[in-house]
């Protein structure tokens, strides 16, 4: 009985098997699908001189496309002008700026409130015209060899300035002597290891107190073809503060600078704030007529019925850098003039107040 079941059981055994192999040459194993091919990335590529190659060849692709864009568009635009049609609207770059966090603080043209602390202010009795800026420039106690070299140039670029020798004085005894003598601003420049890092804006008699850091600073002799700054008062320009932080510094440094600026001159003195950094430069400006040649819509220069080419005249401006150029960042603002003991300040920055890139404060 042992025997023959053990007999069976081979006997299944080989019939398993032989099933087994039957089933496997019935069915034969699918033909493996062809897989689809992969952008290789140059992050992929070990050897150095060839993901160079790949490297540069995505690049000059990415600029092939990108100049066909243009093209593209450009004809789009050429073709809507020529049957009438409104030309396709511009796409608008995504940058940090048009992405800002959303500030309440932002000034409004039709905020009331807004206009009637302006006249009341500070500031108003300059930016009225009723007081003239009177400002006295002075530095830290340990001067520095470029120290001297960049205030001559403010006293350039800031009219009827003047420039004091600190000595050994406080700097409330000096906040003293200026209302004395009937200054309306306070000008001082830190100096750290021979280069001016900060700069200290007093308003007189009330104040506030501004603490700018001062970075990025060439001077006028650094800058190539530069030009030499005349006497006339300038123009003022201020673009970009938008929030009521960013207005009452703007005011601040508006009044440093007479209110009626003598055009004769062609001076602009530029304060731009981006990212609540604030870029001051320093120019003359002069408007030239240039010859450009009368083109038409097949590209054709235009001739007069004397076979002459027609030539148009095209006014273009053209600036010249006076210098000095520097970067200021505000640090804090503080009611009334400087006092580090009592003093009550409107704003200080923190560091754990930088949360986001995309969060500004100007």
């Amino acid at each position: 009985m042992g025997w023959k079941r053990k007999k069976d059981d081979e006997g299944e055994g080989e019939d398993g098997g032989d099933s087994q192999k039957r089933r496997k040459r019935a069915a034969p194993a699918p033909a493996p699908e062809p897989k689809e091919k992969r952008e290789i990335l140059p992050s992929m590529i070990k050897n150095k001189e060839r993901r160079s190659a790949v490297h540069a060849k995505l690049r000059q692709q990415k600029k092939l496309e990108k100049r066909k864009k243009l093209k593209d568009r450009d004809a789009a635009e050429k073709r809507a002008l020529e049957l009438g049609e409104e030309p396709p609207p511009k796409s608008i770059p995504r940058t940090i700026e048009n992405t800002r966090e959303f500030d309440e603080t932002v000034c409004r043209p039709d905020d009331e409130e807004l206009f009637a602390g302006n006249d009341c202010d500070e500031f108003s009795s300059v930016l009225k015209r009723e007081s003239t800026p009177k400002i006295l420039i002075t530095t830290c106690r340990f001067n520095s060899t470029r120290g001297p070299a960049f205030i001559s140039e403010l006293l350039e670029v800031i009219p009827n300035s003047h420039y004091y020798r600190r000595g050994t004085y406080d700097l409330k005894k000096i906040v003293e002597y200026a209302n004395h003598k009937e200054f309306t601003s306070v000008v001082v420049v830190h100096t750290n290891r021979r280069e001016p890092d900060a700069l200290l804006i007093i308003g007189l008699p009330d104040g506030p107190t501004a603490h700018f850091k001062l970075s990025k600073l060439v001077l006028r002799k650094d800058i190539k073809n530069h030009g030499n700054p005349t006497s006339h008062e300038p123009e003022l320009v201020l673009t970009n503060f938008t929030t009521r932080l960013g207005h009452r510094i703007g005011r601040l440094i508006q009044s440093l600078f007479p209110q009626e600026p003598n055009f004769r001159g062609r001076r602009v003195v530029t304060f731009h704030n981006q990212r609540d950094f604030i870029f001051f430069r320093h120019h003359r400006y002069i408007f030239e007529s240039k010859e450009s040649k009368h083109v038409d819509s097949k590209d054709k220069k235009v001739k007069n019925d004397k076979g002459e080419k027609v030539s148009q005249e095209k006014v273009i401006a053209r600036l010249q850098e006076c210098g000095p150029r520097f970067t200021l960042k505000l640090v804090s603002l503080q009611h009334g003039t400087f006092d580090t003991k009592g003093g009550e300040y409107e704003w200080v920055h923190k560091p754990e107040m930088d949360t986001s890139r995309r969060r500004f404060f100007l």
